[in-house]
């Protein structure tokens, strides 16, 4: 199965969280989504999998940043502000199949390989 790694190589958790994956005997489909974000679609389909609202998501000092921190904004709204402005995701976030875990801690990853 196929494993993508939502990543940023700047990230410590997530450098670890690949790290992991790695040592585990899994390569995983790297996608840095600082530059490459999922777009609405994917997004949804990515919470709907961790099980979290889009507000959960969020890096708050990041969203505070481009108001993205307003209590008012619907869900709709955070995933748009999340596509453009991928750098208020959470990260890293493994997906393979019908799961995925936020790495957070980054050992969180293994349980989906």
């Amino acid at each position: 199965m196929t494993v993508t790694l939502y990543h940023n190589p700047r990230c410590s958790k997530s450098r670890a969280a690949l790290q992991l994956l790695r040592d585990s005997g899994t390569e995983p489909e790297i996608v840095e989504y600082l530059n490459d974000p999922p777009d609405g679609a994917e997004l949804k389909r990515i919470l709907g999998l961790l099980g979290m609202t889009p507000r959960e998501l969020l890096r708050r000092k990041e969203a505070k940043q481009v108001g993205l921190d307003d209590p008012n904004l619907s869900d709709d709204e955070l995933i748009a502000g999340m596509v453009a402005n991928p750098v208020v995701i959470e990260r890293p976030i493994a997906v393979a199949g019908d799961q995925a875990r936020l790495g957070r801690p980054p050992e969180s990853v293994l349980e989906i390989v």
